[in-house]
């Protein structure tokens, strides 16, 4: 076994960079739907509900199957997953320039990429923390800031091609797009260190006293009877709606206020760059103050930035609150993860995450569809999103509650 202080190349960091990539090609293209939505309506004339509907049940989905995914990647490593999964995303979103009635919809963007997608973020964030143990959050978020990446730059992406080619064509190409580069960058990913011949990173420099190696043996089973769990279930349903609603009708909600369609695909692109930043700057704030005063930073930039948009009524407006709002996102996707790993260690870390992903995954599905009912029945997006403000703020109150596992564990 190769330990770190020797010259042999670290693959780890090709780990990572293939990571990067495939969250960049997944998730700018899922958070590009907001893009769609007004062409969409244009032709077929559903409510906004109904097309929600389909972002509403992408999500749900997307957190059952995580679960799933989870486990499959602790048995049969990342490389086979997401590299299957890969080939569901891009052919999910070559049969969406296909659809022509509300059920294909459903079932190509709301199962097929859902189930695609729910083998990607599992199986990868789950992996880099086999491989890092020292600056876990700084390397998690670098890794994760691809998610970010790819929605600074799909976004616009997508609404060029609409703009010159239809919504049809946009869908086309970008199907084809994931497919390739999900399927290839998937070669190069390996489940853990030792199958390498290597260590983790910074793994005999870790700190005796750190939470995460006195919880090296967390079952699911024993997960699920602690405290910590339904704590960071409910708030991560709390972050899931506010972000779901914002991904999916922020577009929308602009363009009806009179903003162009070009200017409000860049509020996604803000939103992308922002969270890039969001992701490298908290993930490495979180290795220096720790998880738990870096979640409720977060959650307070969110509070902000859900009450600066209740009284945004221009396109500068919007691009600030953009930047709070992707800071916010950015920060928060990276320590999803790193939370999880370090309250109930690595043996059982893929399942586990993919677990409390449903909480997640809930509130995503929830978001969209009742803000789109919302408007549907008042005209306005604006009760919609002080339910956000206000589950931001229980998001607080709930972060407040956080306690090392060994706490709640020696309670039991």
């Amino acid at each position: 076994m190769i330990s770190n202080g020797e010259r042999k190349f670290f693959y780890g960091y090709v780990v990572v960079f293939a990571a990067f990539f495939i969250l960049i090609a997944t998730w700018g293209t899922a958070y590009s739907f907001g893009v769609f939505f007004k062409p969409v309506l244009t032709e077929f004339g559903w409510t906004r509900a109904a097309i929600s509907g389909a972002s509403s049940l992408f999500f749900l989905l997307l957190g059952l199957f995580a679960a799933i995914a989870g486990k499959l990647s602790d048995r049969f490593g990342p490389k086979i997953v997401v590299t299957a999964c890969g080939l569901l995303v891009g052919s999910g979103y070559l049969l969406m320039s296909q659809i022509s009635a509300i059920w294909q919809l459903y079932l190509y963007y709301g199962v097929i990429l859902a189930i695609g997608a729910s083998g990607i973020y599992v199986p990868l964030a789950s992996m880099i923390a086999r491989w890092f143990v020292k600056r876990r959050g700084l390397v998690t978020g670098i890794a994760l800031s691809g998610i970010s990446v790819g929605t600074m730059i799909i976004p616009p992406v997508a609404n060029w091609l609409i703009t010159d080619y239809g919504w049809r064509v946009a869908y086309l190409v970008i199907g084809i797009a994931v497919l390739v580069l999900i399927t290839s960058a998937a070669q190069f990913l390996r489940y853990e260190p030792s199958r390498m011949g290597q260590l983790p990173y910074g793994e005999n420099q870790a700190k005796p006293e750190s939470v995460n190696s006195k919880t090296k043996g967390f079952s699911l089973q024993e997960t699920i009877h602690t405290r910590q769990f339904w704590i960071i279930g409910a708030m991560f349903f709390c972050f899931g709606v506010s972000a779901q609603t914002i991904f999916v009708h922020i577009v929308p909600h602009t363009t009806d206020i009179g903003i162009s369609a070009t200017s409000a695909a860049n509020i996604l692109a803000i939103i992308g760059a922002a969270g890039a930043a969001g992701r490298i700057i908290i993930g490495g704030v979180a290795d220096r103050i720790g998880n738990k005063l870096a979640l409720i930073a977060i959650f307070i930039l969110l509070s902000i930035g859900l009450f600066w948009l209740l009284a945004a009524n221009n396109i500068r407006a919007f691009y600030l609150f953009a930047v709070v709002f992707g800071l916010a996102y950015g920060g928060w996707a990276a320590l999803i993860s790193v939370v999880v790993a370090e309250l109930f260690g690595l043996s059982s870390l893929g399942v586990i995450l993919g677990v409390v992903l449903i909480g997640v995954a809930t509130g995503e599905a929830t978001g969209p569809v009742l803000a789109g009912r919302i408007f549907d029945i008042t005209g306005s997006y604006q009760p919609a999103f002080i339910i956000c403000a206000a589950l931001s703020m229980i998001a607080i109150v709930l972060a407040l509650f956080l306690r090392p596992i060994t706490e709640v564990r020696a309670k039991q």
